[in-house]
């Protein structure tokens, strides 16, 4: 996939005609990184984005004492740290990848020209920094009204809205991170997520084998994170 179908993919860029997505390409470069690999530390000058093409990227902050917290899972058509583009001038967390893959980087002077020029990708960047705020907002909700099992739910039912199986009413997904990096994205510890997977299934509505989840009722997950559902478990809205 060249740089160009890369840009279609994205929300930053969509609705710009073929001309405007070539301006942005022309400035872009591709890099590639393997898995552990860090694009920016937190403190870092902040020089420009990214947009992810493949792979997959986690944003987070490392306490003094070696803590690690997960801020986001960044997806591949996702793009991260243009935030950084109206603070201080520095990288706010550091960006680590959990696979390898490839990204497209948009140098900070070279697109900044291009804003000038192009109101339409103001109004997109203002549109892609609220989705961002607007996730944030409910993550936040998240861990600080709901139980872990209504998180560990819901992010089960995401990520089976993103990447999974269905054979014969079951639904099968892979875990996108390490149990411990999934602890912290939901709030809690190894130990609690642990014995929130065992109830759930005692209690019949998934199995686990290591990375691997079987949902056996997607009504019922549904119903434990608070979701609205049909007769038929799908979700409303």
């Amino acid at each position: 996939m060249d740089n160009k179908e890369s840009l279609k993919k994205s929300l930053l860029f969509s609705g710009l005609d073929d001309g405007h997505l070539a301006e942005v390409a022309a400035i872009v470069s591709r890099r590639s990184f393997a898995k552990g690999e860090t694009l920016f530390a937190e403190g870092d000058t902040a020089n420009g984005f990214y947009l992810l093409v493949s792979g997959s990227m986690k944003l987070c902050k490392v306490s003094p004492d070696g803590k690690e917290k997960v801020l986001h899972f960044v997806h591949p058509g996702e793009t991260f740290a243009e935030a950084a583009f109206f603070g201080d001038g520095r990288y706010p967390a550091e960006a680590r990848a959990l696979e390898k893959g490839e990204a497209l980087f948009f140098p900070r002077e070279a697109f900044m020209g291009l804003l000038e020029r192009n109101p339409r990708f103001s109004l997109n960047l203002i549109v892609s920094l609220s989705l961002l705020l607007r996730r944030f907002a409910r993550q936040i909700e998240e861990l600080s009204f709901a139980e872990v099992p209504a998180r560990l739910a819901t992010y089960l039912i995401e990520l089976a809205e993103r990447k999974s199986t269905t054979f014969q009413g079951k639904t099968y997904l892979d875990l996108d991170m390490k149990k411990g990096e999934l602890a912290s994205r939901l709030g809690t510890v190894s130990e609690t997520l642990s014995r929130t997977f065992r109830k759930l299934k005692e209690e019949g509505i998934i199995d686990v084998e290591g990375s691997r989840v079987l949902i056996h009722s997607m009504d019922r997950l549904n119903g434990l994170a608070g979701r609205p559902h049909t007769a038929n478990g799908a979700r409303v809205g």
